[in-house]
């Protein structure tokens, strides 16, 4: 039965860079695309994230089985770390300078059991 974790980022971004590009680069990694008919197919997820001069704090709430939880977490990292090869010549204009796994906030939990009572494509 799948589970709702968070992991949480701290990036540098440029100047002007689009604060929605990381969640848009974790939807990639996640789905394969950042436009993409629902539901997700690993791991429902929702990316929130609070700029604070130059510095993105990042949330992402994800729902997976419990031995996907590594992979889901890899691809996030990877996601954010600029290690994947994006769709349509996107580049990730941030570094990643810390990443890690957090607790569900309270104010989370009633998205994280929308995230876990979502179906799965192809069940």
């Amino acid at each position: 039965m799948r589970q709702a974790f968070v992991q949480e980022a701290v990036l540098l971004m440029e100047p002007h860079a689009d604060v929605r590009a990381p969640g848009a680069a974790v939807t990639v990694a996640l789905c394969g695309h950042w436009e993409h008919e629902p539901p997700c197919p690993l791991a429902p997820h929702h990316v929130s994230a609070d700029d604070n001069d130059g510095e993105l704090r990042v949330r992402i709430l994800f729902a997976a089985e419990p031995d996907k939880e590594g992979e889901v977490r890899h691809l996030i990292e990877q996601a954010l770390s600029g290690q994947l090869k994006f769709p349509d010549g996107f580049a990730t204009p941030w570094q990643l300078r810390a990443s890690r796994p957090s607790e569900i906030s309270a104010e989370e939990t009633g998205h994280a059991q929308r995230l876990i009572r979502s179906t799965p494509r192809g069940r």
